[in-house]
Formats: structure tokens, sequence, C-alpha cells
């Protein structure tokens, strides 16, 4: 990549696109090509489309999205399908009518089949049902990656696509009702705590096994691929290791201080069993993760709004 190219991040205000835009300047990339969106609306085409052929960026990041947990993409199926779609196509697209040739699309682990063999491998994408729960959401990424997919064969783009494991970090959503697991744990274990309270409350059995990758580490390896001209098929990306949401959760309890007891509302649903990806292709090309998860969740602690 020239460190004087043109680099349009889109979904620069979110946690991903934030941590992109970090590790880019970190990197010495200073044209850097932002908007917010009320600046830009993702959810206009022909506003996206005019935009990327005024500016002409050399490189795409589709770090924009619309995201949440079990919750909020359970009770918001609709949006969630729509909105991504619209949202990846309009940039995609217009990607290629503006002449962009490297662009990284942003996809999710959530797109596996629910029931899949674990460790996820790459080839799993389509051989079974999706989770019930985020299904829209799932479908609507899994668009995204075969149209990256697509453009690469039918008209020889770089359009590839990464799958991220569970991210947390800096600027996550802390919604108790929108938020993923993570950034939760840590708000209710904080205010738990606030309240001198003896009992935290954790959503589902606390059985299921998930991957928590560092929002930073994401950036670099996307950084990293984009840097190696990387021209293949989708990537999975993360820590190649997983923890009980049990064990999850009384870490978190000790980052942030709180003693009282755990206590889980069965109630609620637990998702996907166990979602653990194999790392081993992009491991290949010489790129690991470096936060460990009980680093990244203090630095997540200390970053978040309601802990200062």
């Amino acid at each position: 990549m020239n460190h004087n190219a043109r680099i349009f991040v889109a979904g620069h205000r979110g946690m991903v696109g934030r941590a992109i835009v970090r590790r880019l300047q970190a990197g010495g990339y200073a044209n850097l090509l932002l908007r917010t969106r009320f600046e830009l609306d993702l959810l206009d085409q022909r506003a996206v489309h005019e935009f990327l052929a005024e500016q002409q960026p050399q490189y795409v990041f589709v770090a924009a999205a619309k995201v949440g947990g079990i919750h909020a993409n359970n009770q918001y199926r609709a949006d969630f399908l729509y909105e991504n779609l619209v949202i990846e196509t309009s940039l995609i697209h217009g990607a290629h009518r503006a002449g962009v040739q490297q662009l990284m699309f942003m996809g999710s682990s959530c797109i596996y089949p629910r029931d899949c063999a674990q460790p996820i491998k790459e080839d799993y994408l389509l051989t079974g049902p999706l989770e019930a729960t985020n299904e829209p959401y799932a479908i609507a990424k899994i668009a995204g990656l075969k149209l990256c997919e697509s453009y690469q064969r039918q008209y020889g783009h770089q359009y590839v696509s990464v799958m991220p494991t569970n991210l947390y970090g800096p600027h996550d959503n802390y919604d108790l009702d929108h938020g993923h697991v993570l950034p939760a744990l840590l708000r209710k274990a904080h205010e738990a705590k606030q309240r001198g309270d003896t009992e935290c409350v954790v959503w589902g059995s606390g059985t299921p096994q998930r991957e928590f990758l560092y929002v930073d580490d994401l950036a670099d390896a996307c950084v990293f691929l984009m840097e190696l001209g990387y021209f293949g098929p989708p990537l999975n990306v993360g820590t190649g290791r997983d923890v009980t949401i049990s064990q999850l959760a009384e870490m978190v309890m000790d980052v942030v201080g709180f003693r009282g007891r755990i206590v889980y509302d069965r109630s609620k649903p637990d998702g996907t069993p166990r979602k653990l990806l194999d790392v081993s292709r992009l491991s290949a090309l010489g790129w690991r993760a470096r936060t460990t998860l009980r680093e990244g969740i203090e630095r997540a602690y200390a970053a978040a709004p309601f802990s200062a």
C-alpha cells in the first residue's frame, strides 16, 4: 500500500472502523477519507455511488454495518437484514463502478452453520442451518461475502472478505439490550459493584463457548492483509482459543472488582453452543493475534464510558 493512497474507511465512527483508522494512522497512512452518517448516508445508494466516483479511493475498508447482540438481532430482524444488505451492496457495487480495485469487507463468524464441526473452517460456509436468533444478520453478511467473491471472479477485483470472531474493545456498544455479551457483562458487573449488589445476573446457562478478539488486533490483521496484497478466498480472523460464558463472566467480574455471586438466567437464549474459528489459513500468512483476553478486558474496561 502506498502511504499517500486515498483510503476510504466506511463506518469509521464504529468500534471496528475506529480501530482500522487508528492502525492506518499508526502505520503512516495520512490520506484517509472519513465521513459521518450525517455527511454520507450509507443507506442512500445514489449518494454512496456519487461519493465514490468523485473521491476515487484506491482502497476501501467496509466496516460499516448495523450490529447488535442476540436480543437486538432477534427483535429487529427486518432492520438487520435490510440495512446491512443496502449498506454493503451500495459500497461494493459503488466501488466497482468507481474503478476501485482493492476492497475489504468485514463479515462475521455468525455466517457459519449453528452446529458445524469445531474449530470452524472457512469451507464450512453454507453446509447447514444458521443460528435462528441472528439468521437475518448472517444472511446479509453471507450476501456481502458472496458479492465480493463474485466481483473478484467476474472482474478480477481484489475484493476480499474477513470473518472476525466476537469483537470487543474501545467504543463498544454497552447497551444492555442491544450490545454483545462481553460489553454487556462489563457494564452489568460495574453497575452491580457501584450499587453494592450481592448478585449479578448473566443471560443464559453460562455453558456456550465463545472466542473473543480485541478489536485492535482485527484492525492489525486487516491492514496486514491489505499491505500483503492478499487476493484469495475469505479468511477467518480470531485467536484460535475460546472460553465458556461462565469463565468469561468470572474474568470480567474479577477485572471489574465485583465480589458478589453470578446468577444465570436460563430463561434467556444461549445462542450457538460453540463458535471457535480455525485461523490456520491466516496464521500461515504470518499473522497472529497478540492481545490476551485478560489484557483486552482490562483495556476495554479502562476505556469504557462508565468506568471513570
